[in-house]
């Protein structure tokens, strides 16, 4: 049965080191916010815990197991279904995944995306150099999902510069691409909405990211401005530099009209596959 209608509630974070303070900001959010069932809720990239270092952040993922069980009784309270931006989850070694998790209204993890494209990039901004995958175990799954809001595909930041992924979730069906992110302001300035509309517009979906915003403990700055897009590539909503959540409902019947008025799919002479 296709999808009719998608009630979302974005919440921009700036997120420190401490997963404590994160999570007790998500709740107060929450609590802020009158939420209907079904909502589904999304959170930026490295919400949890944003920290100065891969070792500090792996001491984190070591303790993923009791943050999940956390998250899942939230949500389980709360009737909400829960885009967890990403949790970093202890992989091999001294690494670990940047996880992006989606939980349902019932507390389940319902799917696991592993970050796939990592950020090694020399920015001129006050860190310089980021050296991603000094820490983080690269993914190779690509993660497409049901859920009461039609199909989502899930995807984390860097990824949206990889048009393919995003490809081969169209093929899957996606609908909502999720794409939680902490974008540099350099980068961002540059390239986050012409990145997002294009990958709204090739595959004719909605796109949600929800951003890190502002200067962080550890003197990183993030770009913020939280989005929703439209598949024709409009930007339905745009949280700037705020840290206010963004609730909308989604009308599936754009995605539909626009699928059917210009179907590029069946078009479409060429295949993704991963390298």
């Amino acid at each position: 049965m296709r999808a009719k209608q998608a009630n979302l509630v974005v919440i921009p974070m700036c997120s420190g080191s401490v997963p404590e303070d994160n999570f007790r900001y998500l709740t107060e959010q929450l609590n802020a916010i009158c939420i209907e069932s079904p909502t589904l809720v999304c959170l930026p990239e490295a919400w949890l815990a944003f920290c100065a270092n891969g070792s500090d952040t792996f001491d984190v993922a070591k303790s993923s197991d009791v943050w999940i069980d956390k998250i899942s009784q939230l949500c389980k309270e709360r009737n909400i279904w829960l885009h967890a931006g990403t949790i970093p989850i202890q992989a091999t070694g001294e690494k670990y995944y940047a996880a992006s998790c989606l939980f349902d209204d019932q507390g389940q993890l319902v799917a696991q995306y592993n970050k796939i494209h990592l950020f090694d990039a020399d920015v001129s901004d006050q860190s310089k150099r980021y050296r991603e995958s000094d820490f983080t175990e690269a993914g190779s799954e690509v993660v497409v999902v049901d859920s009461p809001f039609g199909r989502l595909g899930l995807s984390v930041c860097y990824d949206m510069r990889f048009a393919g992924l995003y490809q081969v979730q169209r093929a899957q069906k996606a609908n909502i691409l999720l794409v939680p992110s902490a974008f540099t302001t350099v980068t961002g300035e540059a390239h986050w909405l012409p990145l997002l509309q294009a990958r709204a517009i090739e595959t004719q979906c909605f796109v949600i990211a929800a951003a890190q915003v502002g200067l962080h403990q550890n003197g990183r700055e993030t770009y913020g401005h939280s989005v929703i897009i439209s598949p024709w590539g409009e930007v339905l909503d745009d949280s700037m530099l705020s840290l206010q959540p963004i609730q909308r409902q989604l009308d599936f019947t754009e995605l539909y009209d626009i699928r059917h008025a210009m179907p590029v799919f069946k078009h479409n002479r060429f295949k993704s596959n991963m390298i």
